[in-house]
C-alpha cells in the first residue's frame, strides 16, 4: 500500500478549528470523499477538529456535533453528509457490517475516531490517517495518505502549508 506522510504543528485550539474548517472546504469542493481516520489519546483534539469540520458545511445548523462514544454513530445533515464514527467501546471486538457498508459509501464523509481499534485488515485501500499527538506547544498531526489517497497529497500540502 503506497504510503505519504505530512506533519501539522497546531499551537491552539483556533489552529485545529482552522484545519478541520480549512478541510471540510477542500472536500467540499473537491467532491472527493475518503474515510478519515482519527487516532490520537484522550483529550488530544479529535472532536475539536470533527466540529469544526462539520460546522464548516453547508446544513451544520442542523447537526449538533458531539463525539458518538455511547452510540457509536452520528450522522450529520450537512453536505456532504458526515458519518462520525467513534469505536473506543469497540476495542477488541469488530464493528457490524453497517458499519463496513458505511466506511466505503463514496457518497458521504465518513470519520472514525479511534481507528487503532479497528484491525487494518479491515481498513480500506484509501484513507486520511490523523495520527494525534501531544507536545509541549500544542499538538502535532501525523497525517498519512493511504493507498488511493496519495494523489491529494501534494494538493493537502500546499493547503495547509500556513500550519
Amino acid at each position: 500500500m503506497t504510503k505519504k506522510k505530512l506533519i501539522i504543528n497546531l499551537p491552539d485550539v483556533e489552529a485545529t478549528l482552522r484545519l478541520g474548517s480549512t478541510l471540510a472546504d477542500f472536500f467540499q469542493k473537491k467532491q472527493e470523499f475518503l474515510p478519515i481516520f482519527l487516532n490520537g489519546d484522550l483529550g488530544a483534539g479529535k472532536t475539536t477538529f470533527v466540529r469544526a469540520f462539520v460546522e464548516s458545511l453547508p446544513g451544520a445548523e442542523n447537526a449538533e456535533v458531539s463525539s458518538p462514544s455511547f452510540n457509536i454513530l452520528n450522522i450529520y445533515p450537512t453536505k456532504p453528509q458526515i458519518e462520525h464514527f467513534d469505536l473506543y467501546r469497540l476495542e477488541g471486538q469488530c464493528p457490524d457490517d453497517e458499519f463496513f457498508d458505511l466506511l466505503n459509501n463514496k457518497k458521504t464523509l465518513t470519520v472514525v475516531e479511534w481507528i487503532q481499534y479497528l484491525n487494518i485488515e479491515f481498513w480500506p485501500d484509501n484513507a486520511l490517517l490523523f495520527t494525534w499527538k501531544t507536545t509541549s506547544t500544542g499538538r502535532k498531526i501525523e497525517l498519512t495518505f493511504h493507498g488511493f489517497a496519495t494523489p491529494l497529497f501534494e494538493e493537502i500540502a500546499t493547503l495547509l502549508e500556513s500550519f
